[in-house]
């Protein structure tokens, strides 16, 4: 499957309501995420990183209009060269995802971010793929890959995952009226199976072992002032410490 099909799979009912929900916790997802440069890798037709205020931000796709034309798993970035990659349902229709996420673990800057989402394998999205296996039909093709086997992937690769967020609770309907009737299953789901979702979205942080942050010196400020502070004395006159 192309990420153009899935481009036209999302404007039906259905793509509309996921994508709904994704750009909601993206958007709050990545609007605190800071750097220099900020790349999405797929889906090019859509500006999922207008939330955040990196002053680069651009698109990298197969095709399309996209700032920069390249297979997701060859990013012609320099190593640690960027801030935040953003990844929308790469992994499940990609040829070989563990080469993706080798990939964006080389061309994030320590302490750097990825944001991905994919469809959920445990959910009633995933039913719905099994049942139209043989269909040929969009998005049910994909390689689903539950949040935990990708935060397994990520975990070996040195990330630290931050958040993972469920959402899209609702059976994979056709149907704009049934899914609009059926909502409330949303406020349920998120109760009571928030981790079954149709969806998934999960934040991680590139670690580096052996860094550090530098702070300021406070506590040697502190000290110095102390030292020089002025005390009184019995018969009224004052003198400074060493």
């Amino acid at each position: 499957m192309s990420m153009p099909d899935l481009s036209a799979w999302l404007d039906t009912p259905l793509g509309q309501y996921l994508l709904d929900w994704e750009r909601a916790v993206l958007e709050r997802t990545v609007a605190d995420i800071f750097g220099y440069r900020a790349v999405q890798i797929g889906l090019p037709g859509l500006d999922l990183l207008s939330a955040n205020r990196m002053p680069f931000r651009f698109a990298c796709a197969r095709s399309g209009p996209a700032a920069v034309l390249a297979n997701e798993f060859e990013l012609p970035f320099a190593t640690a060269s960027i801030d935040l990659v953003l990844m929308p349902h790469v992994l499940e229709f990609s040829a070989d995802p563990h080469r993706v996420l080798r990939e964006v673990e080389r061309v994030l800057v320590p302490e750097g971010s990825v944001v991905l989402s994919g469809l959920n394998p445990l959910s009633l999205w995933g039913l719905r793929r099994l049942a139209a296996r043989g269909e040929g039909a969009m998005p049910w093709r994909g390689q689903y890959r539950s949040a935990m086997r990708i935060k397994d992937w990520l975990k070996l690769l040195g990330f630290e995952v931050q958040t993972v967020e469920s959402g899209c609770h609702l059976p994979a309907l056709a149907s704009a009226a049934w899914i609009e009737r059926l909502r409330c299953m949303d406020r349920i789901g998120a109760r009571w199976w928030p981790l079954l979702g149709g969806t998934y979205l999960i934040h991680g942080v590139k670690r580096v072992q052996g860094m550090r942050l530098i702070t300021p010196k406070w506590r040697e400020r502190k000290a110095s002032a102390k030292r020089l502070s002025a005390v009184a004395q019995r018969n009224g006159g004052t003198r400074k410490m060493r």
